[in-house]
């Protein structure tokens, strides 16, 4: 099935008036309730939107902007569509989600040194993202590079995350319904509401901890109203920071402020620092996957430090995914 196909088996989802309201040019268009957002984002899901409704629906939201309750709405379409994932028995931490949909093209992806200091202190992991992306170094790739082997299926990243290592599961396995709409962009050369979703699944059963970016201010808006005041208390807790090239792992340069929402309360832990503390860190010397890979060995084998920013991450993450789980078990 081509990405804009519609399934034959299924009923055509009219979709006209969503697009009469969100349509209307940014200043004339109005948002969708959370239950439309809802019901039209699961019949983009189910491909029961026609091809002309579809490029219709995603440009005039990318012009318009979601609202905090359309990606409340497209968030609990998207729920049903994300494969259901366990923690493992055996942790004593709440799992930590790092989505990886940016990679790098300037500095070195550092987001599998994240998630592999993460794991050594026994916090169950999982990354999810993109396998490749033309011009940048994916974070997969370095995985590969690492001979970290990749999760195909729910079963294999958690055995991976049994084992203490990180998870990736590639969000062609994670979602197929969503990465077909991912995959419009090559077709509408513009992202859609989906590239922010997928940067906000929470696929465990139980609560976690998720790390989440923004590369746009009116983005960092969006998101602290969602997690302060729609998303589900008992999905767990989410970290929101500016992206280090869009990804979710802590800059060796300045340090970027990282905002704690717990329970709908919001809490800095980290301030943003208008210049650099200390001596600029050890980093590697290009940003492709091998440099990268062996450089990320030479951290975990203490011949290298860790940047004292990313060090300060992990000892968040480690804390807050404690405290989930020990209220977790206390219930």
């Amino acid at each position: 099935m081509t990405p804009t196909d519609i399934s034959p088996n299924k009923e055509a989802f009219p979709a006209a008036r969503f697009i009469k309201e969100i349509g209307r040019g940014k200043e004339g268009a109005r948002s969708m309730s959370q239950d439309d957002a809802q019901l039209l984002y699961s019949a983009m899901l189910d491909a029961r939107v026609s091809d002309l409704e579809m490029g219709g629906i995603l440009l005039a939201m990318r012009i318009k902007g979601e609202s905090v309750h359309e990606i409340a709405g497209f968030m609990a379409a998207a729920q049903g569509h994300v494969l259901a994932l366990n923690a493992p028995s055996n942790a004593r931490h709440a799992p930590v989600i790092i989505p990886s949909y940016n990679g790098a093209r300037k500095k070195a992806n550092l987001t599998p040194l994240l998630a592999l200091l993460l794991a050594r202190r026994g916090v169950p992991v999982l990354v999810h993202g993109v396998l490749t992306d033309a011009g940048r170094v994916a974070t997969a790739e370095i995985f590969e590079a690492l001979g970290h082997p990749l999760a195909h299926s729910a079963a294999e990243a958690e055995t991976q995350m049994a084992q203490q290592q990180p998870a990736f599961i590639s969000i062609d396995a994670l979602s197929p319904a969503m990465t077909r709409i991912l995959a419009m962009r090559r077709i509408l050369g513009v992202r859609n509401s989906t590239h922010t979703l997928v940067k906000m699944l929470q696929p465990f059963t139980g609560a976690a901890l998720r790390l989440t970016s923004y590369t746009h201010p009116e983005y960092q808006t969006m998101l602290r109203h969602y997690f302060s005041e729609v998303a589900p208390h008992e999905r767990g807790d989410a970290f929101l920071m500016r992206g280090t090239e869009g990804e979710t792992v802590a800059s060796t340069g300045r340090a970027q402020q990282i905002d704690w929402f717990h329970e709908g309360q919001c809490t800095t832990l980290v301030q943003t620092h208008q210049s650099l503390s200390g001596e600029l860190p050890d980093t590697p010397e290009t940003c492709d996957a091998a440099t990268t890979a062996r450089w990320i060995q030479s951290v975990l084998a203490g011949e290298v430090a860790v940047p004292p920013n990313i060090a300060d991450q992990v000892e968040h993450c480690v804390l807050v995914a404690k405290m989930l789980w020990e209220r977790s078990v206390s219930r």
